[in-house]
């Protein structure tokens, strides 16, 4: 698979910083924004500069050593620490890998925390991040080629939001398995919702198909529907920013309303999502938090007023996919299904820590 330039990285070494895609300027700008604080990360990740479950998780890993770099005394790093932790840990609330990954770099300097040097604790969150990150590489790779065959020839694939290599280290997960099948030389088309309200669909995962020679359509939301009737579409596939233990799965607003399209349709509905982004200390999805945002978003899309001033605004970020609409969720080791936590825990290996919400 060819990546896109790289979504999220650290530059230089320590002391260093994050340089990321500004996602905000897709697809009339690529742009890279430069984060030397941990403001400057928390501002990039709430007002996604950087989006997507397994990209915001680098992020916060990165954002931590970011915070901790230059602080030298000795007595109160431990407390500097947390402090970080805890601020990145209220950019957003629905993307579990953002928990998962800061608690998996705290965990890595757990037991030197209050026995060694400052500079040699930032050196090993540094070491964790970066292992973060090229274990998500790996990951969407292995995703892509789980999910391949998934993909028929001649077969349209409808995707909403963007899960490609824009939401990750690399590749992506729904959109690294069309990566994956159009390097096969399987030949397919792609439907992309627009994905309202910050059109992440329109803006970044038409902009990232079109940069691999991938045949994609853009439609409106609201279109699904009748591209389904008209026989133009034989799949769907999403990716996933929480899975619960029974395979509920959170995704951008408006997938479960595709879900719920696909079954009525008769089309196979499919979560591509890597183990860092299921949940297992919560038993289903009632249990996930769902982020509520700025009102703005739909009253002045892009700077322009779309709607009358004082209008009460809904505008919760994400929905939840019951799993039974879900035909298998498509992970680094292999398809799960059906969806069940019977299979989930089984395929996956592990019995999840209580995420920090």
């Amino acid at each position: 698979m060819n990546p896109l330039p790289r979504t999220i990285e650290w530059v230089g070494d320590l002391p260093g910083h994050v340089r990321l895609i500004d996602q905000t300027l897709l697809p009339t700008s690529l742009e890279y924004r430069d984060c030397h604080t941990v403001e400057q990360v928390w501002e990039a990740i709430k007002l996604l500069r950087v989006r997507g479950a397994p990209a915001i998780g680098v992020a916060a890993a990165m954002g931590v050593v970011v915070g901790v770099q230059r602080h030298t005394g000795a007595g109160t790093f431990a407390h500097r620490l947390h402090e970080v932790a805890d601020y990145l840990r209220t950019s957003r609330p629905t993307a579990v890998n953002l928990f998962w990954a800061i608690d998996r770099v705290l965990r890595r300097i757990e037991s030197r925390l209050h026995n060694s040097p400052p500079e040699i604790l930032a050196r090993l969150l540094l070491e964790e991040a970066l292992t973060i990150e090229t274990e998500d590489r790996a990951m969407c790779l292995a995703i892509g080629l789980a999910g391949a065959s998934l993909i028929g020839e001649g077969q349209g694939v409808l995707t909403h939001c963007n899960a490609g290599g824009l939401a990750t280290a690399a590749y992506g997960t729904a959109i690294a398995v069309m990566y994956a099948a159009a390097e096969q030389g399987k030949r397919f088309s792609v439907y992309a919702d627009e994905t309202r309200p910050l059109l992440q669909g329109a803006r970044l995962t038409t902009w990232e198909l079109m940069q691999a020679d991938i045949d994609v359509t853009l439609i409106c939301d609201n279109m699904a529907a009748q591209v389904m009737r008209e026989g133009r579409v034989q799949l769907v596939i999403v990716g996933a920013d929480r899975i619960a233990a029974n395979g509920d799965t959170a995704n951008k607003i408006g997938t479960y309303g595709v879900a719920v399209l696909a079954k009525a349709h008769g089309i196979p509905f499919y979560v591509a999502a890597p183990s860092s982004t299921f949940d297992l200390s919560i038993r289903d999805g009632s249990a996930i938090p769902i982020e509520q945002r700025d009102p703005r978003e739909i009253t002045h899309a892009f700077g322009k007023a779309t709607a009358p001033d004082g209008v009460r605004v809904y505008n919760p970020a994400f929905d939840v996919t019951p799993a039974e609409l879900i035909a298998g969720i498509i992970t680094e080791k292999g398809v799960i299904a059906p969806v069940n936590e019977r299979l989930i825990r089984e395929r996956l290996s592990f019995v999840s820590e209580p995420r920090t919400k």
